[in-house]
């Protein structure tokens, strides 16, 4: 299937490693022109290279922390510059801070939601007009199966600052639609892929892991960060064209909710 992306401008934050890798990928390999960003210089060319080096019409790097206040003014203006043009944006930087609600301080609130919430937010501000330019666009904010449900003890920030992007997202799609702007969440389930914190924990605790997948996992395995960024591609792409203000979850049946 053509997903329509072949000459679009698509900018993944966090695009240098994880599900913001994938989705980069999943939409290069549609034609996509990119745009990634990240804190790690490093990283961010090795993911390049490897885009690239698997066909990527073009890939621009940006490093920036994103999670800073100036963090996606320096993004967008790189894409100006380089494109002029923005019409996919992934908002996938986040991240956890675990531990008893008692026990959370203001600062370990502010810091996750600056990077899971405000990140995302003030790219989207800045993207908007440029897709309003342009006709029109899509944004994906990258959330969880425990933005949409009890996360369990431990997750009351992580829980909290990822159900703010699925309620936003559904407010920004009433408000965008008139100017041909879709905004979805994706909803991913335990994904693991090299590095990431299942992969970890599956290297540490196989006997354990083996036991988690099987009380909570119904097609019995962990997601792989490859159906994540398919989803992703899909929602951003022209074939969802009818799909605003939605959260597909990605969690091979992880989830309870009803909604």
């Amino acid at each position: 299937m053509d997903l329509g992306l072949k000459g679009k401008v698509a900018v993944v934050t966090g695009g240098s490693r994880g599900l913001g890798f994938y989705s980069a990928r999943a939409m290069a390999a549609e034609g996509a022109r990119l745009a990634i960003c990240a804190r790690g210089e490093e990283g961010l060319a090795a993911a390049a290279e490897t885009l690239r080096a698997e066909g990527a019409a073009e890939v621009v790097t940006v490093r920036c922390d994103i999670a800073e206040e100036g963090g996606a003014a320096e993004l967008v203006d790189a894409v100006r510059e380089r494109y002029g043009a923005l019409d996919v944006l992934v908002n996938n930087v986040g991240g956890n801070r675990r531990g008893r609600f008692e026990e959370t301080s203001d600062e370990d609130w502010l810091d996750i939601i600056q990077l899971n919430v405000l990140s995302g937010f003030r790219a989207a501000r800045l993207a908007i007009p440029l897709m309003r330019e342009g006709g029109g666009g899509s944004i994906v904010f990258v959330s969880s199966v425990f933005g949409r449900e009890k996360g369990g003890p431990g997750l009351s920030i992580y829980n909290t600052t990822k159900t703010a992007l699925i309620s936003a997202a559904g407010i920004m799609a009433l408000e965008l639609a008139k100017d041909a702007i879709r905004v979805n969440c994706v909803a991913p389930g335990s994904i693991q892929f090299p590095g990431g914190s299942w992969d970890k924990r599956v290297k540490a605790d196989p006997d354990g892991m083996k036991a988690f997948v099987r009380a909570n996992l119904p097609l019995g395995r962990f997601g792989k960060g490859g159906e994540v960024g398919d989803v992703v591609a899909f929602l951003a792409s022209e074939r969802a064209s009818l799909i605003t203000g939605a959260c597909v979850a990605v969690d091979g049946g992880q989830g309870r909710s009803l909604v």
